[in-house]
């Protein structure tokens, strides 16, 4: 048999496999691989806890968002009928007052214009009796006069009674 380069090649291939064998350089390899594979599937389930977590803080936060916006509709809500119910009974009141002012107003013209009425009959009964007595003082003797004066005031007398009334 003839060696020649092929087998130097051979020779050569089997020392460097068996040096790395040696070495234990596919046990080092194996173990950086399974560390490499160790370490992905630590982060890969980290990732999907951290997915989980987030999914969770997600869905807390709409559920929190959705009641915030049903609690901001129902204040909302209770807002509008508050001010539909306070715009209700101000406008009540508001015509109850005019209604009490319009009323006191037209009591008040009332007793004024009754009043006006009394002082204007009080006023006519005493130019009248002023008048008659002039007349009388003048036209009539003293006897006459004190009875027809006697009578005609008890009768004014009487008169105001009845107006008065």
């Amino acid at each position: 048999m003839t060696i020649d380069s092929t087998f130097w090649v051979a020779v050569s291939f089997f020392i460097f496999f068996g040096g790395l064998i040696y070495l234990k350089i596919p046990q080092k390899i194996n173990e950086i691989l399974n560390k490499l594979i160790l370490d992905i599937k630590n982060e890969m389930d980290e990732s999907e806890k951290l997915r989980t977590e987030a999914k969770t803080l997600l869905d807390n936060a709409q559920k929190k968002l959705d009641t915030a916006q049903t609690v901001s509709n129902e204040i909302l809500e209770q807002a509008k009928k508050d001010s539909d119910r306070l715009i209700i009974e101000l406008n009540d009141k508001f015509h109850k007052s005019a209604e009490i002012k319009k009323n006191s107003t037209e009591a008040k013209i009332s007793q004024m214009k009754d009043a006006a009425i009394k002082d204007i009959k009080n006023a006519s009964v005493k130019i009248a009796v002023d008048s008659v007595k002039k007349i009388i003082t003048t036209s009539v003797d003293k006897s006459k006069l004190d009875t027809l004066f006697q009578k005609n005031l008890e009768e004014t007398k009487e008169e105001l009674k009845k107006i008065n009334s």
